[in-house]
């Protein structure tokens, strides 16, 4: 009868609090370490065992009871204070909700490749963890070849039944050049984005780790015409419409001939400003040429039948001079504060 009377009492005494300090008090006074039914369940010890059993049984329930009175109370109050407050302006506009966005260099990269998919590429992907075998054998850079030596490679720490160390960070994402025309019969056009890993320091243009972008299309009747026309449309659609290319001799062991590639970058007659921030007439973007025959006979394809071209680019150089950018570390900083302008 005393736990029923204490409980009816608690409750009553709640029901007649009407703001939120009394609230609290109410809960020291009755459910606190001190309080009045705490002192009741510390009590139990003296108690007959079977009448300690029955006695704190109901105790514990009448505080579960007060306990579920005191948070249902406890939310009544606080709505009707809120109802009842004049400093609520609820046409105020909401707190502004902070959004996810893609990564700079994600955002780049689909771009690349959404033009390229627009002229009917395809899409692919490789491993990052390569095979000496793809890497450079397959693309007519043998080993001990001094061509090699244009890509500082991350060698895994793996040494085969040979001897040989045959696994490593890809240097480049050429290697499904290889990958790819074995897997199918011409026609071929993939584009195939991915990150790469060279050993070299960095610097405001150098990452030893960074995302490139290959392309390749093989079938009968290619030829440098166009290569010409694929890349110039790509940079159209990147750089804007009036964007003019230019084409020089450079060396890449898996195509001949091989060539580098820039976009026109002149100063407007009537401001006098280049549409890239920088002192150069033409920006070189990326290499190219046309597959080398023996990249062709070396995964099954006929050269004097097919022919192809290949291209590769980096993303995030790419970036760098669509957006004004001056420093290639910014991508992988992870500061906020270049983050959020895209």
């Amino acid at each position: 009868e005393l736990v029923d009377q204490l409980t009816q009492t608690a409750l009553t005494a709640l029901g007649a609090i009407s703001d939120g300090a009394a609230v609290e008090e109410w809960r020291v006074s009755w459910l606190g370490r001190r309080g009045q039914f705490t002192g009741l369940l510390r009590g139990l010890s003296g108690l007959d065992p079977d009448l300690r059993r029955e006695v704190g049984g109901r105790a514990n329930q009448a505080k579960n009871t007060l306990e579920e009175a005191l948070a249902r109370r406890t939310r009544e109050i606080a709505q009707a204070e809120l109802e009842a407050s004049d400093r609520l302006d609820v046409t105020l506009p909401g707190r502004p909700i902070i959004t996810g966005r893609l990564h700079p260099t994600t955002q780049i990269v689909r771009e690349i490749c959404q033009a390229f998919m627009a002229m009917g590429f395809s899409v692919v992907e490789g491993p990052e963890v390569e095979l000496d075998h793809y890497n450079f054998e397959m693309l007519n850079i043998p080993s001990g070849h001094p061509a090699r030596d244009m890509w500082n490679s991350l060698w895994v720490d793996y040494v085969n039944e040979a001897g040989e160390q045959p696994m490593l960070l890809r240097t480049h994402t050429s290697p499904m050049q290889a990958r790819v025309m074995e897997a199918q019969e011409p026609p071929v056009r993939v584009v195939v984005p991915g990150k790469c890993y060279r050993y070299e320091a960095t610097d405001a243009t150098h990452e030893w780790h960074f995302y490139q972008v290959e392309g390749l299309a093989v079938a009968e009747g290619i030829t440098f015409a166009d290569l010409k026309g694929t890349l110039y449309e790509f940079a159209r659609r990147v750089f804007g419409e009036d964007r003019q290319i230019r084409f020089r001799c450079d060396y890449f062991p898996f195509v001949e001939p091989g060539v580098d590639m820039s976009i026109s970058n002149f100063r407007d007659p009537a401001t006098g400003k280049r549409p890239i921030n920088r002192d150069e007439d033409w920006i070189e973007i990326m290499g190219a040429g046309m597959v080398h025959p023996k990249v062709l006979a070396g995964v099954g394809y006929d050269p004097d039948r097919y022919t192809g071209f290949a291209f590769g680019m980096g993303p995030e150089r790419i970036g760098m001079l669509k957006y004004g950018i001056d420093d290639i570390r910014h991508f992988y900083s992870n500061d906020v504060r270049f983050l959020r302008q895209f």
